[in-house]
């Protein structure tokens, strides 16, 4: 599972031209299931975007989780980060979990958030979107959370 995560002032996903997600301050995580990805990597990756550190304290170090700031948390499907662009000029997408099975641990992935008491919002699986925000700093961070081998 990787995400790109983003520390904004406010963000929104539209769709249609119908605005249906929203956050001020805080984070947007645009998220992709990888094939062999699980129920293990969903909880990592809700831990790993609860508790990292991308906003100030007051020395002006990146000491604040999500939680800390109280910052609204913005869930972005976006299959194309799982892409293979090591060759070519046409990315690959055969590491992409097929849809059923993203879209199954997308929801999951939120719903787990939801549940650890983090406010949540999500983009459309599947849609086409148009996501809107203002990037404080910048400050992007890439997450992979892979698979454990046994």
């Amino acid at each position: 599972m990787l995400a790109l995560i983003q520390r904004v002032s406010e963000a929104s996903v539209s769709v249609g031209g119908k605005r249906i997600a929203a956050i001020d301050a805080g984070v947007v995580a645009l998220v992709a299931v990888e094939r062999g990805d699980s129920q293990a990597e969903v909880e990592r990756m809700a831990d790993r975007l609860l508790k990292f550190r991308l906003f100030a304290d007051a020395q002006g170090r990146m000491n604040l989780d999500i939680g800390a700031v109280q910052g609204g948390l913005l869930l972005v499907p976006q299959f194309t980060l799982a892409a293979d662009t090591a060759t070519g000029n046409r990315p690959s997408f055969s590491g992409s979990a097929p849809p059923e099975q993203a879209r199954a641990l997308f929801d999951e992935l939120a719903r787990t958030i939801h549940d650890l008491g983090q406010k949540v919002v999500t983009g459309r699986f599947g849609a086409e979107m148009q996501v809107a925000l203002v990037n404080e700093g910048p400050v992007t961070f890439s997450i992979a959370v892979k698979p454990s081998r046994s």
